[in-house]
């Protein structure tokens, strides 16, 4: 069983790094990747709520910093896991990484800890937040950095650790 799961890995893996492969898709993929590490491009959505949501400024600020928070998370279950990168002989990544450990993604993680946690305090934005998230985890294996049950690990995590984020509450509606 292990091991028809890993061939099944390995195989969607190679499948997603030889179809879809243009310059532009490889470098739009690698662009959307870069804005997630160290989860700023959640960094950058939670200050823009920030400044532009006085009501929910303090859920903004939090949410923002979840990203990162699940980052952390996710390097202590690395450590655990220590699962090596793919290797693909024939198929070199199209990016680099922090470290050489891949269960779970920490891009997956951060995406989703954040997409989870801000579509509690903007609902009316959640598929617009799931749509972002779900695009940064499909660039991971796209670009040979991760396995797919790397990244759906860290969906998992990342999930979990958003719907469990304390908020603080939103200032009352002017006028109440």
């Amino acid at each position: 069983m292990k091991n028809a799961l890993n061939n099944a890995d390995l195989d969607l893996l190679r499948l997603m790094r030889t179809r879809g492969h243009h310059p532009a898709a490889e470098k739009a993929a690698q662009v959307i990747a870069k804005s997630g590490d160290n989860g700023y491009l959640w960094i950058a959505i939670g200050t823009l709520g920030f400044l532009f949501d006085a009501r929910r400024r303090k859920q903004w600020l939090t949410t923002g910093l979840i990203g990162p928070i699940g980052i952390g998370v996710n390097f202590g279950i690395k450590l655990i896991f220590k699962r090596p990168r793919p290797v693909l002989e024939d198929l070199p990544p199209l990016g680099g990484a922090p470290s050489s450990l891949s269960f779970p993604s920490a891009h997956a993680t951060a995406s989703f800890a954040s997409a989870t946690a801000m579509a509690r305090i903007a609902p009316d934005l959640r598929y617009a937040l799931f749509g972002v998230a779900a695009l940064m985890v499909v660039t991971r294996p796209y670009l040979g950095m991760h396995y797919p049950s790397d990244v759906l690990a860290g969906v998992a995590l990342g999930t979990t650790v958003g719907a469990l984020l304390p908020l603080p509450a939103a200032e009352p509606e002017a006028g109440s």
